[in-house]
């Protein structure tokens, strides 16, 4: 049973690992995969494979179960920053991510079985201040591992925050955090001082660990 209710409007932090800590990228083609079913999986319409959704036009508007606010792709583990905008929509999101991309991942591999470490993990970011502070966790999670060495193969939306236009097609819903700050260098120095925070208080922060 998930000790966390999920509802429309709320924020949360969604993370998981490998099974048995093991790599889900094994190289920028596995990253690309996952980061391209991020974007094709997130719509209420219910959808294929990738290769279907290949044939869909661009241009066509689909209405999303979530917006991103953060993520970071890691060598074995994964976080994302998500607000829920669908019924049920980060767990159909979630469903249709993970189980694409391990059917993609074990074909490629030539193995069987689950790749991730159960269904996913989830926190309620309860206040704005939480949601600030998990914001510059999961930008910059790549350089902060509280625990065991920093991953190589990597891809966040950290790029995306410090540039004044966005240019990712992800559904990324950055101001929430960007319009609280004067410039983005002030979310900047807000991040470096929030991870310098987390690294000192790993107790405090101990529901962040992946």
């Amino acid at each position: 049973m998930r000790k966390v209710n999920l509802a429309v409007g709320e924020i949360y932090h969604i993370f998981n690992r490998g099974v048995d800590k093991r790599d889900i990228f094994s190289d920028a083609k596995d990253l690309e995969r996952f980061f391209d079913s991020m974007l094709k999986f997130n719509s209420v319409r219910p959808i294929g494979s990738l290769y279907e959704q290949s044939f869909v036009k661009d241009s066509v508007v689909e209405k999303p179960l979530v917006n991103f606010i953060a993520y970071n792709l890691l060598a074995n583990h994964f976080h994302f920053v998500l607000e829920q905008v669908s019924e049920n929509g980060i767990s159909e999101f979630m469903k249709r991510l993970q189980g694409g991309y391990t059917w993609y991942f074990n074909n490629k591999h030539k193995r069987s079985g689950s790749l991730f470490q159960g269904v996913f993990k989830s926190v309620h970011i309860d206040s704005n201040e939480y949601l600030l502070h998990v914001s510059a966790y999961v930008n910059l999670n790549d350089k902060i591992k509280l625990g065991g060495e920093t991953a190589k193969l990597g891809k966040s939306s950290w790029e995306e925050y410090m540039n004044s236009k966005s240019s990712l097609n992800v559904c990324i819903k950055k101001n929430i955090v960007i319009d609280q700050f004067k410039s983005l260098k002030d979310y900047e120095d807000f991040a470096q001082s929030s991870l310098k925070d987390i690294r000192n208080n790993k107790e405090k922060y101990k529901e962040l660990e992946e």
